[in-house]
């Protein structure tokens, strides 16, 4: 066992354990390419290796999706967990003792979550019984049976009952466990009285598991007449977090990585029958909006990023629909596009990539998916699976079959103003076209008025992009500059950059790092360079200093890439390169002050004497900047 003096040493500890190949493929089939390994990137839809790991660096780097940083980045960017949680799983694993304050408090805080979960577990097992043996059970066992839930499924998923005793539960779980224990993992409340008692009674218990299988919350149904509210869930905890836990992970994931997809139902019966008739990949959130951390754990087990919304097929469903692909789309946006056009029917590239693929099932008008799959079965349930439709064509259909209540003109145009809605978010213009034929036809509307509304809507967004050809310049000019500037951080973490660090330091002029992230950058390698004598070290560091920044992480990478440029050149090459882009940048920066100046000096009033003054020393200021003569 090592024992750390502070937080950062166990951090050091951790990466130097950490192998950088080692850790990678344990989730990417590498490939050895001269001194580097090559994968599909787990971070974006990848179909030829994007992805490089160097082990003489100790950095994976993917130079589609841009996504890189060291071992311990990658473990919890795959993982999808906290650097935190991370670290102190890894710290247990590798037999570092935590410094005495931070392992006193992480080892309390490990524990009480500990306690909790265990609390969870028995209080899940409790309930599992008492549905089997309580008196007043009979009414629940009654309601499992008309929604067709067998003892089979009763036992995979725990199903119990909260008795309809104030104090049932806490009696038995106080024997071993304390009170602020039960109260933080949501078991008990205090009551107006000042006792403590059951926070669910007279309720179908359906407990809540993490991906790992731990018990770690509750979904409590009502049974009786006019008991509110329907369902009663636990609150967020130290150990629960319902924006980043899905019901019935635990038991799907497998089936969600054999299918390569994932089904979205709206709750946890819709689940249960799913999963109890062979739809294996179902999950639903926990009685919330499905959020952005909802899809990143998703990802984790579906590399196509196929997924399937099943909600009920009411209006509040629908809209249900069109707010989860909103955050299906958001969370993918930095990947590509959204698939656009069902293409089972067209031969296409296999390498035609997407950031994700949204389907939408939707059974019968007025069957939700468990009322479904109760009364048609599972296997009916797949072949609506099967013949999904896109998302696109979901939310065009819906609009579409309107068409008979749209009598008069105004009507008609608002149907279109919701079809051109949907069709601006069509990148293809073939596609998009295509689309608006089929919509024109179905309307029976004119063709072309749709064509230009969709035209004026494309003017609009393309706009900014061909504004000018000096807005091009100005974006071209930023680039380099921010080029540039990396170039010169680089050379600090080259294989020679440290031994020349002072000299180094002496040839940048005091201003010439002006983004400011990268100043960040520059002053912690000034501060590091002060104690460390080698590259690697230094990297090593950088990546503790900015681990939970992950815009620092990705600028840091890279700068390691482009410092390789730097490597094999000698002293005197090195300096004249250093030279050059310092040279460059003080022109890009005397340019942009000359075109303030000019900005400043067409602003003046000529008709102001005063003003005619101020344009003079402008005039000068622009000559001296510019070398105008």
């Amino acid at each position: 066992m090592v024992k750390a003096s502070s937080f950062e040493e166990v951090i050091s500890l951790i990466k130097d354990r950490l192998d950088i190949v080692d850790v990678v493929s344990q989730f990417v089939v590498l490939k050895k390419s001269g001194a580097n390994y090559w994968g599909l990137c787990p971070f974006h839809n990848d179909s030829k290796p994007s992805m490089s790991v160097s082990p003489s660096k100790g950095i994976y780097k993917c130079f589609a999706c841009g996504e890189g940083g060291d071992a311990l980045k990658f473990l919890v960017k795959v993982q999808n967990r906290e650097y935190k949680d991370v670290i102190l799983e890894l710290a247990e694993k590798f037999g570092i003792e935590l410094p005495d304050r931070f392992e006193h408090n992480s080892g309390e805080t490990k524990s009480l979550r500990k306690e909790m979960t265990e609390a969870c577990r028995k209080a899940a097992k409790f309930y599992h019984l008492e549905l089997r043996q309580a008196e007043d059970a009979n009414k629940a066992m009654t309601y499992l049976r008309s929604r067709g839930v067998t003892d089979e499924i009763i036992d995979k998923f725990t199903l119990g009952w909260a008795p309809n005793k104030y104090d049932t539960l806490y009696k038995e779980l106080k024997k071993e466990f304390k009170d602020d224990v039960l109260e933080k993992a949501g078991l008990i409340v205090k009551s107006h009285a000042g006792s403590w008692i059951d926070r669910f009674r007279n309720r179908i218990i359906i407990p809540i598991q993490n991906e790992n299988g731990d018990y770690i919350a509750f979904g409590a149904r009502a049974v009786d007449e006019g008991q509110n509210p329907k369902y009663l869930n636990s609150s967020d905890s130290m150990i629960y977090n319902k924006s980043k836990t899905l019901f019935g992970l635990f038991t799907a994931k497998e089936d969600i990585q054999n299918e390569d997809s994932v089904v979205i139902m709206e709750g946890y019966f819709d689940v249960i029958s799913a999963q109890s008739n062979g739809v294996g990949n179902a999950v639903a959130s926990c009685g919330t909006a499905m959020t952005a951390d909802h899809i990143k754990l998703l990802s984790r087990y579906t590399k196509s990023r196929k997924i399937y919304l099943s909600f009920d097929t009411d209006s509040a469903g629908i809209n249900a629909t069109k707010r989860g692909s909103e955050v299906i789309k958001n969370t993918f946006s930095t990947l590509g596009n959204v698939k656009q056009f069902d293409e089972s029917h067209i031969s296409t590239s296999a390498d035609k990539k997407y950031s994700c693929e949204i389907r939408v099932v939707s059974p019968p008008q007025g069957k939700d998916p468990d009322e479904f799959i109760r009364s048609m079965g599972g296997n009916a349930f797949k072949e609506y699976i099967k013949s999904a439709p896109l998302l696109i064509d979901f939310l065009l259909n819906n609009v579409l079959r309107e068409k008979a209540n749209a009598k008069t003109p105004q009507e008609k145009a608002a149907l279109v103003e919701q079809v051109i809605d949907i069709l601006k978010d069509i990148n293809n213009r073939i596609i998009q076209s295509e689309y608006v034929k089929m919509v024109a036809g179905v309307l029976e509307v004119n063709e072309n008025a749709i064509l230009k509304e969709l035209g004026k809507l494309n003017s609009l967004n393309t706009a900014p992009q061909v504004f000018n050809d000096k807005k091009n310049v100005v974006t071209n000019s930023s680039q380099f500059e921010t080029k540039a500037q990396k170039n010169l951080l680089s050379v600090f973490l080259s294989d020679n950059g440290l031994l020349n660090y002072k000299k180094l330091n002496e040839l940048l002029p005091p201003d010439i790092i002006q983004d400011e992230t990268l100043i960040i950058v520059k002053n912690t390698i000034d501060k590091l360079a002060c104690t460390i004598n080698n590259v690697r070290e230094l990297t090593k560091n950088l990546y503790t200093e900015f681990i939970e920044d992950d815009n620092l992480t990705q600028i840091l990478t890279d700068l390691v890439e482009m410092s390789e440029a730097f490597n094999s050149l000698d002293e005197e090459e090195l300096e004249r390169t250093v030279r050059e882009n310092i040279t460059r940048l003080k022109k890009c920066y005397q340019d942009h002050e000359a075109e303030k100046l000019r900005q400043q000096y067409r602003q003046v009033n000529d008709d102001d004497m005063e003003a005619l003054k101020i344009q003079i020393q402008l005039r000068d200021k622009i000559k001296l900047r510019t070398g105008d003569k």
